[in-house]
């Protein structure tokens, strides 16, 4: 019989779009992130992505001290792949945002690959009554923000953390993101396998109707033929639907409360873990199997856990 196909699960457990008032199951402690990220990673995530909050008031915090506590814990009690953030969030400076994954030297690490408006204030209609903190108002009612990814940002991003043996994850926002990947592909400053992440219905992006998914698939394919793998993440209730797309045509997922907050209408996700075994359950259901952390190493050609620094 012919192996089963694997499919590499990534967890995004707190991200920097959501804000702590919006659920209280957002991790926000570095224990809390610790502990989320392990328990997604129980639960079946090969890769777990990680950003790091103020524990006082849950603000984005982009400080490689910041990630010190957690990066520790989960490298202790997991084998999972540590993805860390160079996105951080999109109102910070590019020197801050690759400061942690400079710092510690990840396996993986997040590549936004284009400059993009980026939409947060339609969250603040549904939870202006909830918000306990001013940051919080004043971060999603900003309709301003333009998330600077210029290739001059990009390079030295890439230069940066490859330095160090660090691949990454490009992170893929709309068609034009994909064309400037393949600019630096073939100058030679990123190599195969590549590991896209198509990211579908945030504000400022593409949408993520199925035609929106496949559009984004045949031009990947088209590009970078088979010098790449292909995930998928979906935002809100796009997260599951998503997901279902791709791994039916081959590609892997990424879950997670960065991406999405809820686990079904109205019902708010209680853990990533949640999120995990509910995507787990359709790839399982479509006769496939999940990948191990070192079967995701073998996938994305990275450079193994005991090289990172931390």
């Amino acid at each position: 019989m012919a192996a089963k196909r694997k499919v590499i699960i990534t967890c995004a457990v707190t991200g920097a779009i959501h804000t702590p008032s919006m659920s209280e199951h957002l991790p926000v402690t570095a224990s809390e992130i610790a502990e989320a990220a392990i328990g997604a990673a129980e639960a079946g995530a090969a890769v777990v992505h990680l950003h790091a909050r103020d524990p006082q008031d849950g603000r984005p915090d982009q400080t490689p001290e910041a990630f010190a506590p957690f990066l520790q814990v989960i490298k202790q009690r997991t084998d999972c792949v540590v993805n860390i953030t160079t996105g951080g969030a999109p109102t910070m400076t590019i020197e801050d945002r690759v400061r942690p994954a400079a710092t510690w030297k990840p396996e993986l690490a997040s590549l936004n690959m284009g400059s993009m408006n980026f939409g947060l204030f339609p969250m603040l209609a549904r939870f202006e009554s909830k918000l306990k903190h001013e940051w919080e108002r004043e971060y999603l009612g900003n309709k301003g923000i333009l998330f600077r990814n210029t290739f001059a940002d990009i390079e030295h991003i890439i230069t940066t953390l490859g330095a160090n043996g660090t691949r990454f994850e490009f992170e893929c926002y709309d068609t034009a993101h994909l064309y400037n990947l393949k600019h630096f592909h073939d100058a030679g400053l990123v190599k195969g396998p590549l590991f896209i992440q198509t990211v579908f219905g945030l504000m400022g992006g593409i949408g993520a109707h199925y035609d929106d998914v496949m559009h984004m698939k045949r031009t990947a394919d088209r590009l970078f033929g088979d010098q790449y793998r292909w995930s998928v993440l979906g935002a809100g209730k796009n997260q599951l639907p998503v997901a279902a797309i791709a791994a039916a045509l081959g590609g892997h997922v990424r879950v997670g409360l960065e991406d999405s907050l809820w686990a079904g209408p109205g019902r708010l996700a209680i853990s990533n873990a949640e999120q995990v075994t509910a995507v787990r359950q359709i790839i399982e259901g479509l006769g496939l199997e999940i990948a191990s952390p070192d079967e995701a190493r073998d996938m994305l050609a990275l450079k193994g856990a005991d090289t990172v620094g931390f």
